[in-house]
């Protein structure tokens, strides 16, 4: 078994990356990366968005109000959870799944010591509902669950490689930026990439972070293991 760097991370996997709707390869895709990265000895909690199912900006169309969007939101977030969990009970993965929002007869109620003891046991544990609260991102609710399970690291899973100087999937010479600081993403012109609600958490606890791109093959384990892979946000100082 690899030696790895980060213990236990908190993974946020955003909805788009679940497949338009639901996309059966991209669920057992990522099934099989976390598989991948478990098989190292992390212990992984996995924060899904929603986005996939429901989004809030389709939904304003219909003249529903942010709030309940929102809502709206975090009860697809729960469908994720569901589809990812099965996709990776069938390749043998113990996991368990809990839920803010409390669902009952679908998934557990979201308690932090709980949640613990099963990332201790070697299960994945997924997370959904976000905060369970609207006006607040997955990208918080990741942040949170981070702080309050005592993570090494908080990665963020993106369809691109991490931080770029301009949108890479439209610029084919965008410039990845290997490390930056906290207060360099909350400047504007990175706002777009990461919730500044969670990188200020992460800041003020002194979290690190990790952007990376998912859709490449052992990239959740490069990074479990230390691999200089993606975006690594932190402290001057702190290192990789």
């Amino acid at each position: 078994m690899a030696k790895v760097k980060y213990n236990k991370a908190v993974i946020k996997i955003s909805g788009e990356e679940f497949g338009t709707g639901i996309d059966t390869d991209s669920v057992n895709f990522i099934a099989q990366e976390i598989k991948d990265a478990v098989t190292c000895g992390a212990r992984l909690g996995l924060v899904v968005g929603g986005g996939n199912v429901v989004r809030g900006s389709e939904l304003a169309k219909l003249g529903t109000t942010r709030a309940q969007a929102d809502d709206a939101g975090m009860v697809a977030t729960v469908i994720n959870a569901l589809v990812l969990q099965n996709a990776l009970e069938r390749i043998g993965v113990k996991t368990a799944t809990q839920s803010v929002l409390e669902i009952r007869g679908l998934v557990e109620p979201y308690n932090r010591r709980s949640c613990s003891k099963y990332l201790d046991e070697g299960r994945v544990v997924i997370l959904a509902g976000g905060t369970g609260n609207p006006y607040l991102t997955t990208d918080s609710a990741a942040a949170i669950k981070a702080l309050e399970l005592g993570a090494d690291v908080l990665l963020k899973a993106t369809k691109v490689e991490g931080v770029c100087s301009t949108d890479p999937l439209v610029d084919p010479g965008a410039k990845l930026f290997h490390r930056l600081t906290y207060n360099q993403v909350l400047d504007d012109k990175f706002k777009r990439l990461f919730d500044p609600t969670a990188v200020t958490l992460c800041r003020d606890n002194r979290l690190p972070i990790i952007i990376f791109k998912l859709k490449t093959r052992h990239n959740i384990r490069k990074v479990i293991e230390g691999e200089p892979i993606g975006t690594f946000i932190a402290e001057d100082g702190d290192k990789r």
